[in-house]
């Protein structure tokens, strides 16, 4: 009854911004639009504001899911138009905070304490709060700053809910409108599914942190705050509070005397880092979440915050994305398609020559540019976009890569727009790349594999042994198998001939008796029994020929 009830609110959210005007123009649809028009609310919408823009306050209305798969939307460049891209981009995760008792209830109940008992002090009032959680500052025993972030009650099953309906939405707009398919409708929502189930678990962005902290421990550039793990759960966070002011406040980093393009180019050398050296990247890095502490203005350090959705590739997907990237830079676009080819991205029908020249239109113009002016982000979006047309398979990991690198790069023209991101970047692909086929990688791989192949080393003889008990029999096997094909063959050699034999024989007798010198010649007096065997025997003899063509 509570899913009829908000499929029913949703429908009329639906109508009273009249987003019937979104839908393609096809015959399937054109009953959606109908029953969208027939809602009462739809006979008084206002349709003055742009569909995208009422798309985006139809998705503030609906509440937190709604607004974080309109996030998520708003970084598919290759799904969407510019026109949404921006509208979207302007969601606005506005949620009151939940009652505060409520939130100390919470708390106690995870924790299995009493605030007092657990903590030196605790604010009731929170410090910030979002659709998913929000966050109370306050100080441990022993006087450490710390802030608390509580799952917001009842999110789990509205979560659900709403990620239901819009999974059987996606699925019904593939059968109903089949040239959505190539969108892939229900993988986008599995993908959305998978990262916001992740901000529910606060235990697995304490853990996402925890690596974060130790992929930079000591790092001059990047400081990522302490978890206290004895007093956080999946539904309750406790971590070290940090000071530092956005990364989007210039002026007062202006004013503190930070260098904007120093900072700009530590944002992209973190970012190159994660990806290439830990394989595992902050895949959220909007101005939100990121921070920069003013403790030594002259050696500025980035403050990483709200670590729930992070990215990893695997190592033959970082090199493939290396290859692709140095490919990009020189302008090789034949290697690019071949790569994308190779990969799985698109089908291996996919003709190399097209998908290249499809490539140099699209991206020849922006790549003439000088690179610092380049914007690397939507030269992303057009390379995906054409791959697109050829049936490319979006795969979720390069969608949140994608994403993370918009952001910083994003970020990083914000600050400095001069940046020029592969004066930073291609050195350390370059780099890496060295390191994965360099002597060190070949060290590194037998240092890995090691212990291992030295655990196996007891077990080689048996091994060596079951290896050639194996090849005996198979050799015994195969010999068996010799000798029936050849019995085989023997035994029907034997039968040709026979049959050969008995052909001749029977067309000579015929013909000797139908040709008897003592007759005369007429073919009126020759006997049909002559007939009969000459027959008989010259059937034998082709049938022979026709099993045995080459004979």
């Amino acid at each position: 009854m509570r899913r009829l009830f908000r499929l029913l609110t949703i429908y009329a959210v639906f109508a009273r911004y009249r987003l019937d005007e979104l839908l393609p123009d096809h015959a399937a649809s054109g009953i959606v639009k109908f029953f969208i028009r027939l809602h009462p609310a739809a006979w008084t919408a206002s349709t003055q504001v742009h569909p995208w823009g009422r798309l985006r306050l139809a998705l503030e209305q609906l509440g937190p899911v709604f607004i974080k798969f309109g996030q998520l939307l708003s970084t598919r460049h290759d799904l969407l138009p510019e026109e949404a891209i921006g509208d979207l981009a302007n969601l606005q995760d506005n949620v009151p905070p939940f009652g505060e008792q409520a939130a100390f209830d919470i708390i106690e109940a995870e924790l299995k304490g009493t605030t007092e008992a657990l903590f030196g002090h605790l604010e009731r009032t929170p410090l910030a709060s979002a659709s998913v959680a929000q966050v109370h500052a306050g100080s441990l025993k022993d006087g450490r700053e710390i802030v608390v972030k509580v799952i917001r009650p009842g999110i789990e099953t509205l979560v659900q809910r709403d990620l239901a309906l819009l999974l059987t939405g996606a699925r019904w707009l593939q059968k109903i409108v089949p040239e959505t398919k190539r969108f892939h409708p229900v993988q986008v929502v599995t993908d959305y599914r998978h990262i916001l189930l992740g901000e529910l678990d606060l235990g697995q962005e304490a853990a996402n942190g925890a690596q974060f902290r130790r992929n930079f421990a000591d790092s001059p550039v990047l400081y990522v705050p302490e978890v206290h793990w004895n007093l956080s759960t999946n539904k309750v966070l406790t971590m070290e509070r940090v000071y530092g002011v956005p990364v989007s406040d210039t002026q007062s980093m202006l004013a503190a005397g930070v260098s904007l393009e120093h900072l700009s180019e530590l944002g992209v050398e973190i970012f190159f880092t994660q990806v290439f050296r830990d394989n595992f990247f902050h895949a959220d890095m909007h101005p939100g979440n990121v921070m920069v502490s003013l403790k030594d203005p002259q050696n500025p350090q980035y403050l990483s915050l709200d670590c729930a959705i992070v990215g990893s590739l695997s190592k033959q997907e970082r090199f493939l994305l290396a290859r692709q990237l140095m490919a990009l830079l020189d302008k090789d676009y034949e290697q690019i398609a071949i790569l994308m080819v190779e990969a799985g991205w698109v089908p291996q029908s996919t003709r190399i020559h097209e998908f290249q020249n499809a490539l140099r239109t699209v991206l020849e113009p922006v790549l003439e540019r000088p690179l610092n002016e380049i914007e690397f982000g939507p030269i992303l979006i057009r390379l995906f976009q054409t791959a697109r047309r050829f049936e490319m398979q979006a795969l979720p990991q390069f969608m949140l890569l994608e994403k993370t690198l918009i952001h910083v790069e994003g970020l990083g023209r914000q600050l400095y727009p001069e940046l020029d991101i592969w004066e930073i970047g291609r050195p350390l692909l370059e780099q890496w790349l060295r390191d994965q086929i360099g002597p060190g990688a070949i060290m590194q791989t037998i240092k890995r594999n090691g212990p291992a192949l030295i655990e196996q080393i007891p077990h080689i003889p048996k091994l060596a042994w079951d290896a050639l008990q194996e090849m005996r029999k198979l050799s015994e096997n195969q010999q068996k198998l010799l000798q029936q094909v050849e019995q085989g063959h023997l035994k029907q050699l034997r039968r040709d001939r026979i049959i050969t034999l008995l052909g001749l024989i029977g067309l000579g007798a015929g013909l000797s008796w139908g040709f008897n010198p003592q007759w005369s010649l007429s073919w009126s007096e020759i006997p049909l029994g002559a007939w009969v065997i000459s027959a008989l025997g010259a059937s034998l003899i082709l049938t022979r020929l026709r099993s045995n063509p080459d004979d």
